[in-house]
This record gives structure tokens, C-alpha cells and sequence, in this order.
């Protein structure tokens, strides 16, 4: 039986650019240990938009993902998401916003070991404590799309890295945040696994409308993203457009 596509998600209805930062800076430490992180970080992604953010180590492309994701706050400049200033809301405002905008993906899953795929799931749609009831055609659907519908019944330790991939991505999924934050999504997965991840990654921006920003130090991964971003020593070098086209 065939699943229903399901509604757009946030993003697809808010008419300007979904994040925006402006003049973004963070500095950790001060005197003789003082380290700038971010330079002058200033760029706008549109609803939608999959963004790959490259750069060596050091670049500061780690500390963008965790300030983009409210998970720590800058030193200096501006980041607005869907229009609201990170910068004027308290923690609790600034938890919310997190919990029901934003959903992210990391290199090592952080799946817990001792549930199912389908708990692990189900239980970030509670944490998120959106009001909204589980949608089990949801489910349904990012099963078949990750390509998991076999595999929800087993816990991480009975699943590949590709298939724990992919149930840490319908759990970023499953609230249907506007913004999908990825952090070396493939970094632990071979080749074939990291193509898998990639498509999938494209496929939620495409058919869902998600707005993807995914970090990563391959090149090769990078050029499926509409645009890339190119950091070093704390800065965007430049920005060039990618194929667009999933792997």
C-alpha cells in the first residue's frame, strides 16, 4: 500500500531567509589563550536550501553548527531563524525554538542502545514536546524513504552503521523541523553507506522541503548541496554554487 506524501513541513510556508546571520564572531578564553573561532560570520540560507559548510579542521565550521543550533551562543554579531533574534530570547525560549525548528544529525548517531530504532524514534518526538500527537503516517513515511520499514524492530547493536544512519535521521526527522543541522553525517560510514546517507539527506530537502546545512570535510560529499560554504581560521572564504543533485 502506497503512504501519502506528507504535509510540508514549517519551512516551506516562511517568505524570507530561514537563518541569517550577521557579523557572527565567538571567542573562546582571553589574554595569551584567547582563540577567535568565528570571524565576521555573515550569510543567508533560504527555505529549502541544502548547504554544505567545508573546511580543514580548525576552520571553525564546528563551532557555526553548534552556534546555528542554539547549542552555544556567539560572542558577537547576530543569528536570526525563521526571523526570530537568537540573541533576545531567554534559555527556555531559546530550548523551544530548538526543540520544535530544529533537528539535528551527528557522525556517531547517539542512538540509545537499549531500545529499538522504532523507541529511539518515538521517543525524540516526546523530548520535543511538540503538542502535536505522533504521526504514525509520518513514520510511515520516513521508513520508506530511509528505507529502515525492515530494521525498526532491532536495536542499534543489530544495524549497520548505514541503517543506524538512517534511523538517526528519521529521528531528526520525525518532528518535522524547518531546519535539518547534519555534523559529518557520512564521517563513520564506507562508501556505499555514505552515497545512501547523501541521498537521503538530499531527499528530505527535495521532497520534504527541509532545509539541510551539512558539515563536512569531503569535497565530494559537499557538491550534492546547492550551495557550498568554504571556512578557514574562523571566516567564509567564498561561496560556490554545487551541483544540487543528490549522490
Amino acid at each position: 500500500m502506497s503512504v501519502a506524501a506528507p504535509r510540508p513541513p514549517l519551512a516551506a510556508a516562511f517568505p524570507g531567509p530561514i537563518i541569517s546571520t550577521r557579523g557572527l564572531g565567538k571567542v573562546y578564553g582571553s589574554g595569551k589563550v584567547r582563540v577567535e573561532a568565528l570571524r565576521e560570520v555573515s550569510f543567508d540560507v533560504d527555505p529549502g536550501e541544502f548547504i554544505a559548510i567545508v573546511g580543514p579542521s580548525g576552520s571553525g565550521k564546528s563551532t557555526l553548527f553548534y552556534i546555528l543550533g542554539g547549542l552555544t551562543s556567539a560572542t558577537s554579531g547576530s543569528l536570526f531563524i525563521e526571523g526570530k533574534d537568537f540573541s533576545k530570547l531567554n534559555d527556555a525560549e531559546r530550548t523551544r525554538l530548538r526543540r520544535s525548528h530544529i533537528g539535528f544529525v551527528f557522525q556517531r548517531f547517539n542512538l540509545l542502545p537499549t531500545i529499538s530504532a522504532r523507541d529511539n524514534i518515538e521517543l525524540a518526538h516526546e523530548i520535543a514536546a511538540t503538542g502535536r500527537p505522533f504521526d504514525a503516517e509520518m513514520f510511515n513515511h520516513l521508513c520508506d524513504l530511509l528505507k529502515i520499514r525492515g530494521r525498526v524492530e532491532h536495536r542499534p547493536n543489530e544495524l549497520s552503521g548505514g541503517e543506524q544512519q538512517r534511523v538517526a535521521i528519521a529521528r531528526a526527522l520525525i518532528t518535522r523541523p524547518a531546519i535539518l543541522l547534519a555534523d559529518e553525517p557520512t564521517g563513520n560510514l564506507d562508501s556505499q553507506n555514505s552515497e545512501a546517507v547523501l541521498s537521503m539527506l538530499h531527499a528530505s530537502s527535495r521532497e520534504m522541503r527541509q532545509t539541510v546545512l551539512m558539515i563536512t570535510h569531503n569535497p565530494e560529499a559537499a557538491q550534492i548541496a546547492d550551495r557550498i560554504l568554504h571556512m578557514r581560521d574562523g571566516r567564509i572564504l567564498k561561496i560556490e554554487p554545487g551541483s544540487g543533485r543528490g549522490a
